[in-house]
Parts: C-alpha cells; sequence; structure tokens
C-alpha cells in the first residue's frame, strides 16, 4: 500500500462538551470523589471520543488509480477510555482491509496542557513503526491541529480536523505535507465514525 493509504494515524481527534457546545473557559468543575485532580471545562473537549466506535476509512487515491483498482473499503474501530491519572484520553484505533488484513494498529494519548492552553498529542502505530505528536485547540465547535508523523521515509507534517461531532458520530479529515509546510496534500485521509451499537455515550 502507498504512502497515502499508510496511516499516519496520529489520530489526533477531539470533542465536544455539555452539548457539544463550545465550553466557557472560566468552569472549572469539582474534583470527583475518587480523589482525580478538579479539570477545567476544556480538559473535557476530547471526551466526546469515550467508547466505542466502528470506522469507515478513506484514503485518497488518484483518479487513474480509483479508476483501474476502485478506492479501497478500509473499515477499523477506535476506543477511547480516560486515562487512569484523569488528565487526558487514551485511545487505541486499528484499521484493516476488506479482507481482514491489519493496516494500522495506532494508540494514542491526549493531554490538555492548561498553561498553554493547548492539547498535546502522543501516539505510536506498532503496525508501521510511526511515531506521531501533534497540538492544537477548539475552534468553533471542532477540533483543530497540527502535527507530525515520523517514518522510514522520513517526516510528514499533518494537519488534521474533527468536525461533525455529535452524541453518536464524527468525522476527522486530515491534509498532509511532505516538503516541511511548502505544499500540501489536502484531504488525504478521512475518517466517518459512528458510535458502536453496544455502546452509550458517556
Amino acid at each position: 500500500m502507498n504512502r497515502s493509504c499508510g496511516f499516519l494515524l496520529l489520530l489526533f481527534l477531539t470533542g465536544p462538551i455539555a452539548a457539544f457546545a463550545e465550553p466557557a473557559a472560566d468552569t472549572t468543575p469539582a474534583a470527583t470523589n475518587s480523589g482525580a485532580p478538579a479539570m477545567s471545562s476544556e480538559a473535557s473537549q476530547f471526551d466526546f471520543m469515550l467508547g466505542e466506535w466502528q470506522l469507515e476509512v478513506h484514503p485518497k487515491v488518484s483518479g487513474l488509480v480509483a479508476m483501474i483498482h476502485g478506492a479501497p473499503r478500509l473499515i477499523g474501530t477506535w476506543k477511547a477510555s480516560r486515562s487512569s491519572d484523569g488528565l487526558g484520553i487514551e485511545d487505541d484505533m486499528r484499521i484493516v482491509d476488506g479482507s481482514g488484513n491489519p493496516l494500522s494498529s495506532n494508540h494514542s494519548r491526549r493531554v490538555y496542557d492548561t498553561a498553554r492552553h493547548l492539547w498535546k498529542l502522543s501516539g505510536k502505530d506498532t503496525q508501521n513503526g510511526r511515531s506521531s505528536e501533534a497540538s492544537g485547540q477548539w475552534l468553533n465547535g471542532e477540533m483543530h491541529l497540527d502535527g507530525k508523523f515520523i517514518d522510514a521515509e522520513g517526516t510528514t507534517l499533518t494537519r488534521t480536523r474533527y468536525y461533525d461531532i455529535s452524541a453518536n458520530s464524527f468525522h476527522m479529515l486530515q491534509d498532509r505535507s511532505t516538503d516541511n509546510g511548502q505544499t500540501w496534500d489536502e484531504a488525504v485521509l478521512t475518517i466517518d465514525a459512528k458510535r458502536a451499537a453496544t455502546n452509550t455515550p458517556p
């Protein structure tokens, strides 16, 4: 599979708060009875990811490739839970092709930096040997992240956006640059996520 179909998946994702509206910056919930530290509302912006998701994955393909082979059918799962320290989200994404062959197995950790008012993400794709990192913030009901991943072919910059976020679905779109941001290949990867039928929103 070519580089555009190989996944970041630094998977740098996103999230809403109450009623999926942009949170007020000065709201700070009290600490839970479990002794977890109090968290600002911004620190819950990835909570929409909590639970289990079924994915349809759409890598960008050229017109000629699509004409000869058709668009590849890729599916996957995404599972996210609150980290044991209560300070972030940890998630696992797995992508397979239409025959069930594994293409990506990515583990990510997302932590909100209260000092810089940014999300910081780090990830590792054990299937492809990719490491990734990103940072970003919640803007106008969407999560916007700038990052990079590193693999055997070098460093690729990424711009990732999570949008159309609801209790039971969200979408992710990613642009990439292999020339340090001089030019960008847009919509290299899109993901449609739907909450698993056996799951209920957090």
